[in-house]
């Protein structure tokens, strides 16, 4: 469903178009949280150029916020069903993230519980909190966008007050990545102690040691997790089954084509 703006778009530079969305989001009681570079440079102060706003929002709040956006005047659309909504005014337009593009860091009342209060553009908001930012930026892996950087500067300017226990609880099953990332730490970071404890980083390198379970035939390729360019040979031609796809993943056979197609349709 999309609703159409009928105000003038040039009324509005970028930031007072950014600011009147989260008035509209806040008057009309949505639950967001504010993520991207904002929350970026809250925990690292890394600044950053941004072409749009990162907003957070739950599945069941999605179409409340859509209405109160087209209400205001917006126009809206759901870009992805499985995880992206965008609101646009002019050239100008903020995401309304709902998930991840490979299904797996879904938001839900964790994101909110753990939340923490900051500004955004002189107006007082929450953020997504430091552990699931790595969780979500730990399976950017494309040929033109790998955000490795930024979880290394996360677990480097955060890795102190993470709540360990529960960033390995958002990872689950893919706690090989998580592992993958604290040893590029070491890589990256020769000799800096503290950030990573021992006792997480020694627990999982004994994971690490056992051998991974036999898998059926055709066995499961978790490639497509952290790119949807780089392994379609492998779910493709070599017939690997897909782990983003039920019941591996969360998204289903139809969600996982159009995300494919719209590498070259949908920017």
């Amino acid at each position: 469903m999309s609703y159409h703006s009928t105000l003038d778009d040039s009324a509005f530079d970028t930031n007072t178009f950014y600011r009147r969305t989260l008035h509209v989001l806040s008057d009309a009681q949505v639950p967001f949280l504010v993520g991207g570079s904002h929350a970026f440079l809250h925990y690292t102060g890394i600044a950053r150029d941004t072409k749009d706003l990162d907003l957070f929002v739950r599945y069941e709040d999605l179409q409340g916020a859509l209405g109160a956006l087209g209400q205001a005047g917006y126009r809206t659309e759901r870009t992805f069903t499985h995880w992206l909504a965008k609101a646009f005014q002019g050239d100008d337009f903020v995401d309304l993230v709902f998930s991840s593009g490979n299904g797996v860091a879904r938001i839900d009342d964790g994101w909110f519980d753990h939340s923490v209060e900051s500004q955004v553009l002189g107006m007082p908001v929450r953020l997504a909190p430091a552990e699931e930012l790595v969780w979500q930026k730990a399976f950017l892996m494309e040929r033109e966008r790998f955000d490795g950087g930024d979880v290394m500067h996360l677990l480097l300017r955060c890795g102190r007050s993470l709540d360990w226990d529960r960033l390995l609880a958002r990872f689950g099953d893919n706690w090989r990545l998580l592992f993958t990332y604290l040893t590029l730490f070491g890589f990256v970071y020769p000799g800096v102690r503290g950030p990573i404890p021992d006792d997480v980083y020694q627990a999982l390198l004994e994971r690490a040691r056992q051998p991974e379970p036999a898998q059926p035939d055709p066995p499961l390729c978790r490639g497509t997790l952290v790119s949807r360019t780089q392994y379609l040979v492998d779910i493709g031609r070599w017939a690997f089954r897909d782990a983003r796809i039920q019941p591996h993943g969360a998204m289903t056979p139809e969600e996982t084509v159009y995300w494919t197609w719209a590498i070259d349709h949908v920017k």
